[in-house]
């Protein structure tokens, strides 16, 4: 989940963007103000087409020969847009891609089927293959379920990418259990219906996720939650279907029973406090695959893009920094 932080009253930007990307600020004034934001960044919005399947993408600048393209995947009922914070501390020159994933937003709402972490990893590469993103090695990042996404794209499709980058990322069994996924195992233990924390439909329940999502606290004005909260409820009923495709048993584990597979070199960035999935899967990672890099964001949540977005772009490009001088020292030792 991606969230909203006030300053002096003040929505900041392009926090305002980042929230309304998955809550859904009411209409007009959502477009406008991402459409602004997306300029202001260079970022273009785009379609591609395969077969009778459309992906709705952004993406800014062009391939280049000096640094690998970079492919960002969103987490759950999140868009595209929820990257626009870390774009923002991204070098320029980059070429840049924000997919919605599968159902979400611009891209084709389908079934059951693409929503599986299984399914989302093949229309993700069916994306990329309609783009010709893998006409050389790219970077690939994921956050929450898209992390769970893009670690599995990794075990699956190795020779499309240069190295990855999972922020927070579903799909692991975790040493230790946030009371989110224990209230989880709860509510499918007594296989009764009851609210998902991720998917409110009541102003106190949009109130609990914010605080769920987020270490930082946040208020917003009642009349807010209430425009949030009603243009998100219409798609309600994807999100549960989303959801519980993602948690059930065929997904709910997928990147840990992929870990063995990745061989791409791979980064960790995780919120302390994060509590929706806790920041002990960095250890898990770190266990399974003991090169990886990992850094634990103190003071921040599940929502490192909006949370620390500067701090998260800048360790992106450090890593990918990192990578190319080991290319380089690989190749004069050859």
């Amino acid at each position: 989940m991606e969230l909203v932080m006030l300053s002096g009253g003040v929505l900041v930007v392009p926090v305002l963007a980042f929230i309304t990307s998955f809550l859904f600020w009411p209409g007009a004034l959502l477009k406008v103000y991402n459409w602004y934001w997306r300029c202001r960044l260079g970022l273009v919005v785009r379609y591609s087409h395969s077969g009778n399947y459309r992906f709705c993408y952004s993406s800014r600048g062009k391939p280049g020969d000096d640094a690998p393209s970079l492919l960002l995947l969103h987490g759950f009922s999140a868009t595209k847009d929820m990257w626009l914070p870390v774009i923002k501390y991204l070098p320029k020159n980059q070429y840049v891609v924000c997919v919605d994933m599968p159902g979400h937003e611009g891209t084709s709402r389908t079934g059951a089927e693409d929503y599986s972490i299984l399914g989302q990893v093949g229309r993700i590469h069916q994306f990329v293959q309609s783009i010709g993103l893998n006409k050389k090695p790219f970077h690939l990042i994921g956050t929450s379920m898209g992390g769970n996404v893009a670690g599995v794209y990794a075990a699956h499709h190795p020779s499309d990418l240069c190295s990855v980058t999972l922020i927070c990322p579903a799909g692991l069994v975790y040493p230790t259990e946030t009371p989110f996924i224990s209230r989880l195992r709860e509510l499918e233990k007594s296989q009764q219906e009851g609210s998902i924390p991720l998917i409110p439909s009541t102003p106190q329940e949009l109130e609990d996720m914010l605080r769920l999502c987020c270490y930082t606290p946040i208020k917003l004005p009642k009349q807010v939650l209430r425009g949030l909260l009603d243009n998100r409820i219409p798609n309600n009923g994807f999100y549960k279907e989303v959801f519980m495709e993602i948690t059930g048993e065929k997904s709910r584990h997928s990147l840990q029973e992929n870990l063995h597979l990745i061989k791409t070199p791979l980064q960790v960035i995780w919120g302390k406090e994060d509590q929706v999935v806790h920041s002990s899967g960095a250890t898990v990672l770190k266990g399974a695959l003991p090169h990886c890099q990992v850094d634990v964001l103190e003071n921040c949540g599940h929502s490192v893009a909006l949370e620390r977005p500067r701090k998260a772009a800048t360790l992106i490009v450090d890593f990918l920094s990192a990578q190319e001088v080991n290319s380089e020292n690989s190749k004069k030792l050859s």
